[in-house]
């Protein structure tokens, strides 16, 4: 018997429902009826307006031009992030998109750079990323082809308004059949044989029947936890921010930054986020240790130009649904789960959710073995995106306030402390091939928080006829005029869109 999926519904909209519809539209065409159902009346959280490299590959898998998509979304380019004032005030440092130095030797660049480094014969590890110098100066260009170039050794993500980009995505997937229900969701029906959701009843009278739901309601998680009661999973422990207030402001004449800047702050951290038409900023505190009015005023008083609208404040709970796919709905964007917005993956999580239901999508059967699976590989994913988040709250000098003196007495998880342990003895990294941040960034956090190897990995210490400090010269010779000889950002958008 056919059993093929007849009818898919995504309930909510937002970056998370108009990115899964997308997604969905794209890889099953005209075989499945998709519906979303969303209300003018919530306001999307909307402030997810940093990328990692990936949703390059999820905007080129819908066959997104990116001309087009930085027209549209008032993009900008991102290089990395500058993360100020977080092992001890006054000081910051770079985690780049890519890659440390050049390759000259069967041992690794890092593991060179870490012997020099302790000899005391070296360069900031910023000196040696062409990602930094770049943005340091303002420059940005896509990476070469040519692996010989030093100009190829970067890699880029995205800055843009977020309900921008949602109302682009949902032009692209109404123009795919996708059909938008305007309304709010005011109950469900379960089935009585097996508890699956067979339909929705919204405040107009309306139901939706469907084979298989989406849940994309937010933090509420409507159709995960208030009719399938999965359970939520909270890492407050671990990271302790639970509250953010977020004030757009105009943007000057300043050139537009390839880069987002976190500043640490006295309950939390500080974004800043360039676009086209204007600044995003924000503030992600601990309210045990920050009342919300002083965080308003504390961000206020740091922008740099008037705000562009009035603050918005969200609370949130770090941490994750016990389970993401349960039955026939499946829970994506924050109805799965928050990983505060310390190294721009929410948006993140969302691509590689609805990627992994699409590569998973089941039949009107909803094989269970189907859900185990998802579950499984998000949890890890989840899991490993914690432990980078917590590193960077943990390893810290900074005590000089009674937020930074907690967060150096946080338990870590059992997984963070054994890597962390492995690079301090001996500089090595822990990691596989399933991990989001790959070397280069956990280097960055590692060194930039003050995690120095205790000795150099043996493999650089036995290389005696290696001239590696002539070596290291010549590579950061070769990035400043790599950097220097790409044109400036703003004036590579302005012909991009042009």
């Amino acid at each position: 018997m056919n059993k093929r999926l007849e009818h898919i519904a995504i309930i909510g909209g937002g970056s998370a429902g108009w990115m899964s519809a997308a997604a969905l539209a794209n890889a099953v065409g005209s075989g499945c009826k998709i519906t979303l159902v969303e209300s003018e009346s919530i306001a999307p959280v909307g402030v997810g307006e940093a990328t990692i490299p990936p949703i390059r590959h999820f905007n080129a898998r819908l066959g997104i031009d990116e001309a087009t998509f930085i027209r549209e979304t008032k993009g900008s380019f991102k290089l990395g992030i500058e993360f100020a004032d977080w092992r001890v005030k006054g000081e910051s440092y770079f985690h780049p998109f890519g890659n440390y130095g050049a390759e000259f030797d069967s041992v690794p660049f890092y593991q060179y750079w870490i012997r020099e480094h302790l000899a005391g014969n070296v360069k900031s590890l910023d000196e040696f990323t062409l990602a930094w110098i770049a943005a340091r100066e303002g420059r940005y260009e896509p990476p070469m082809r040519d692996p010989r170039n030093i100009r190829s050794r970067h890699d880029y993500a995205y800055h843009f308004d977020a309900g921008l980009y949602a109302q682009f995505l949902r032009r692209y997937s109404e123009a795919r059949g996708v059909t938008r229900i305007e309304g709010r969701v005011s109950g469900a029906n379960l089935r009585p044989t097996d508890g699956h959701i067979e339909s929705v009843k919204l405040d107009d009278g309306q139901e939706i029947s469907a084979d298989l739901f989406i849940d994309c309601t937010g933090f509420y998680g409507l159709l995960t936890e208030k009719y399938l009661e999965t359970g939520y999973e909270a890492w407050s422990h671990w990271l302790p921010c639970n509250r953010a207030v977020a004030a757009p402001c105009h943007r000057d004449e300043t050139p537009i930054k390839p880069y987002t800047i976190s500043t640490s702050k006295t309950a939390g951290w500080q974004w800043r986020i360039p676009l086209q038409h204007r600044i995003g900023n924000g503030y992600v505190y601990c309210d045990q240790f920050l009342s919300p009015e002083d965080a308003e005023a504390e961000l206020i008083e740091s922008l740099e130009a008037e705000p562009a609208a009035p603050p918005k404040h969200l609370k949130f709970t770090t941490g994750m649904r016990k389970k993401f796919w349960h039955k026939n709905c499946v829970a994506i964007g924050l109805s799965a789960g928050f990983m505060e917005p310390l190294e721009s993956t929410s948006l993140h999580l969302i691509q590689y959710a609805v990627m992994r239901l699409v590569a998973m999508l089941p039949d009107r059967d909803m094989s269970p073995l189907l859900a185990e699976e998802y579950n499984k590989l998000t949890r890890a994913e989840y899991e490993r995106i914690r432990d980078f988040l917590v590193l960077h709250y943990h390893a810290t000098e900074r005590d000089d306030t009674p937020f930074w003196r907690h967060c150096q007495q946080i338990e870590i998880p059992d997984s963070l402390a054994y890597k962390i342990a492995q690079f301090r003895e001996n500089g090595m990294i822990v990691s596989d091939e399933r991990e989001l941040f790959h070397n280069p960034s956990w280097i960055a956090v590692y060194i930039g928080q003050g995690i120095i190897p205790k000795r150099a990995p043996t493999g650089s210490t036995l290389r005696d006829d290696v001239p590696v400090a002539q070596r290291l010269d010549q590579i950061h010779a070769a990035i400043r005029e790599g950097a220097a000889a790409m044109p400036e950002h703003e004036a590579y958008i302005r012909q991009l869109i042009n």
